[in-house]
């Protein structure tokens, strides 16, 4: 009995190996065969589920072709020489932001430039115009006249937060595109080069020639316009990982601004001032207004009164509780108008009208 099972099972396997054979003949012969064949795809192909490695080239491909390459030259006076000048050439990139043909880039870039060249991917190279610029957002706006532009993704209702990945993109030192990889340290910086620029901290690098370019996130749309190296702009050697980025939704701003009026107008009102709170339990503070520490002379503030010391609440009826809120409110009133601001004197509510002026291209101090 034994013997016959025995001869039974080895019928059986000869018969299986005999068809596995076969099988593999056929589908040598003909490799139509193969396709969702399960004993092919169990024997010899590699498993669908295998790890892919990450990658963000599809996010450079979507925005890289918008990021420009800058060149530009200009001439100071060369004091070793009488009546002598010397050529100064700069390095930077910039984000074509609109078919029209605007380009966003740094202001430092293409400062005091007599002639400005701007360079694309695709080999086209065109001499732009610079239509404004703004030193405290540290932002300018060329155009270029030409069709089919590539233009760089944009969401206006992107809102970068602290931890998300973001890719920079531009020309460092001229070494042709190259894309650095970091994430967001923080939001909301100021009063590094400005008090008007709200600018993201990220650890992705900027050197030389990358000033200008894009910042994008891990789909490819604009979180930023790369601005400056903090140990640059400090010059401290030894900081590291520290860069800052104009936000896309500012900068759009500004482009609109000088595309409109060939320069950013700001509201002014000539005080400095910082936030002031009040301890609402044991482990809780609440912002309550700005505290006034400083009046410029002649200045809106001045004119109608407001005085150091001053705790300001509101202006024009909102609620004030941030010395970065303030400044955008007082930088959005046109000049001219005029503004209720509510203050508390030594407990004491006070309502005072301020006329707004334009805030000077010199001053730098706080405009709320």
């Amino acid at each position: 009995m034994k013997i016959k099972l025995l001869h039974q099972l080895q019928f059986v396997i000869n018969t299986l190996a005999i068809a596995v054979v076969l099988s593999l003949i056929l589908f040598a012969a003909f490799p139509e065969f193969r396709q969702n064949n399960l004993l092919w795809q169990s024997l010899f192909s590699e498993p669908t589920n295998k790890r892919k490695p990450i990658s963000f080239a599809h996010a450079v491909a979507r925005a890289a072709p918008a990021v420009v390459n800058i060149y530009t030259q200009g001439f100071e006076r060369d004091e070793r020489f009488y009546n002598s000048k010397r050529a100064i050439r700069t390095l930077g990139s910039g984000v074509i932001v609109s078919e029209k043909g605007f380009i966003l880039t740094a202001e430092h870039v293409v400062k005091n430039a007599d002639q400005i060249l701007v360079a694309l991917q695709d080999g086209r190279q065109f001499e732009a115009q610079l239509i404004g610029s703004d030193p405290y957002t540290d932002l300018a706006v060329l155009w270029v006249q030409s069709e089919n532009l590539p233009v760089a993704p944009i969401d206006p209702n992107l809102t970068s937060q602290p931890g998300d990945l973001v890719l920079a993109i531009g020309n460092p030192y001229n070494l042709g595109q190259t894309i650095t990889q970091g994430i967001v340290s923080a939001t909301g910086r100021a009063g590094l080069s400005s008090n008007y620029a709200d600018f993201i901290q990220m650890d992705a690098a900027i050197n030389d020639g990358n000033s200008g370019g894009a910042l994008v996130d891990s789909d490819g749309y604009l979180v930023g316009i790369n601005s400056f190296n903090y140990a640059s702009a400090r010059r401290d050697n030894q900081a590291q990982g520290i860069f800052f980025a104009v936000p896309a939704k500012l900068a759009l701003t500004i482009l609109r601004k000088i595309a409109t009026d060939g320069r950013v107008v700001r509201g002014y009102l000539g005080l400095s001032g910082k936030e002031t709170y009040i301890q609402t339990s044991d482990d809780l503070v609440t912002p309550v207004g700005i505290i006034v520490t400083m009046v410029e002379p002649a200045g809106p503030a001045a004119m109608a009164g407001i005085q150091p010391n001053d705790i300001i609440v509101e202006i024009d009826g909102q609620k004030i509780i941030g010395r970065a809120q303030a400044l955008d409110v007082i930088a959005e009133t046109r000049p001219g108008t005029k503004l209720p601001i509510t203050v508390i004197r030594k407990g004491v509510k006070l309502q005072i009208p301020v006329t707004i002026m334009e805030l000077p291209r010199h001053s730098l101090n706080f405009g709320s």
